[in-house]
């Protein structure tokens, strides 16, 4: 019995938590729902292929690949500005009978795209030229063999030789960034060091303004003269200095343990990564006021955590519907995902990603704002 009454004391305290009720039964339907949305979409991928002296059978051929769209250009240079400027995945230039490519290679499946559909048209084009050539072989011979006698037909066809094998172009294979064993992980490894850093401090901040508001510290703190604005940026300021070391901390381990390779500079990389380390700060202390308990604060991380996932990049978003791509604009994951992935495959400066560092410092201000905001609920005096 005391068994019984303990389980219906614990039943009925849960019931009357609506909050936690709708997080635990609501979240995982909604993010089983955005799997569903992110995985059913995105099964294509697009590339865009440059050519540079193409014969027009082989770019004709691929273009006929499904999902590959092929870019003529008139020189080498022309091409290679298309491919810095994010317009090509891939560069082929013919030059004799032999063929460069050259990658982008920040997408480990578009450069293998690239590479299947370029055998492929290579293979049709010279099973075409092969064709034409014997067809016109063969009537050629055929003109002259009517104009002989029988028997000089009959010993011409037995002594024909096979026609011979046209050579094989050389294909040389080049890569902006990594080599060929450069695979997906190196795509993702630039946004899963960004939602690291933004998990840690987005549960570590929340975790311990909780802490301080139910054991009474901040309302005690309320209570005195201190401005709403000052707690909060005081809260920031500390909590940020510990986000700092450790935003270095994670972005030093996943460039040197890892062993990525790095084309820009490592400071640029660290600068983005604490922008975003403080606009988790301030989204982890603004969730920390709507929760009543660790427990609740635990269960708001399916809700904002997951979806960063989805949307900042990792899983290819070319593809999908327009509205999928929209929800990705308030995603702050997908900006500093964006820039690192610039400043580290393609070697691009900070002045790169100004709208980049401009909409993760607007969710930074508008976070303060709300937290700011938030806090006058506690104040009781």
């Amino acid at each position: 019995m005391r068994t019984f009454a303990i389980m219906k004391r614990v039943l009925v305290e849960m019931l009357r938590d609506k909050r936690s009720l709708a997080l635990m039964f609501l979240a995982p339907i909604l993010v089983l729902w955005l799997m569903s949305v992110i995985f059913t979409a995105n099964s294509t991928t697009s590339v865009e292929v440059g050519t540079v002296g193409v014969t027009s059978s082989v770019s004709a051929n691929l273009n006929r690949v499904k999902h590959v769209n092929v870019h003529h250009y008139a020189s080498q240079n022309n091409a290679k500005k298309a491919m810095k400027a994010d317009k090509i995945d891939a560069i082929i230039h013919k030059t004799g009978n032999d063929y460069s490519l050259t990658y982008a290679n920040t997408d480990s499946s578009k450069t293998s795209a690239v590479k299947m559909a370029f055998r492929n048209a290579l293979t049709q084009t010279n099973i075409g030229q092969m064709k034409a050539q014997l067809g016109k072989a063969q009537e050629t011979i055929g003109k002259l063999q009517k104009t002989l006698p029988a028997p000089v037909q009959k010993q011409l066809r037995s002594q024909m030789p096979a026609p011979k094998k046209a050579a094989a172009p050389q294909i040389t294979n080049h890569y902006v960034y990594g080599d060929s064993s450069t695979g997906f992980f190196d795509k993702m490894l630039p946004i899963l060091m960004g939602f690291f850093v933004f998990f840690f401090v987005f549960l570590i901040s929340g975790m311990a303004l909780l802490k301080e508001r139910t054991s009474g510290t901040l309302s005690r703190l309320l209570a005195t003269p201190v401005k709403r604005y000052e707690i909060v940026f005081g809260y920031m300021a500390s909590y940020g200095v510990l986000a700092i070391f450790q935003t270095i901390l994670i972005v030093m381990a996943t460039i040197w343990l890892l062993g990525v390779e790095v084309v820009g500079s490592v400071l640029n990389i660290i600068v983005i990564n604490l922008i975003l380390a403080l606009v988790a700060l301030a989204f982890g202390i603004l969730l920390s006021t709507f929760a009543n308990s660790e427990f609740q604060m635990v269960q708001f991380i399916p809700v904002v955590i997951i979806p960063q996932i989805f949307f900042s990049g990792i899983i290819p978003m070319d593809s999908m519907a327009s509205w999928i791509k929209d929800i990705s604009y308030i995603i702050p994951i997908k900006y500093s995902g964006d820039a690192v992935t610039g400043i580290m495959m393609q070697g691009k400066n900070l002045s790169s990603f100004g709208l980049d560092i401009g909409v993760l410092l607007i969710f930074l201000v508008v976070l303060t704002i709300l937290n700011v905001k938030g806090l006058k609920r506690y104040r009781k005096v």
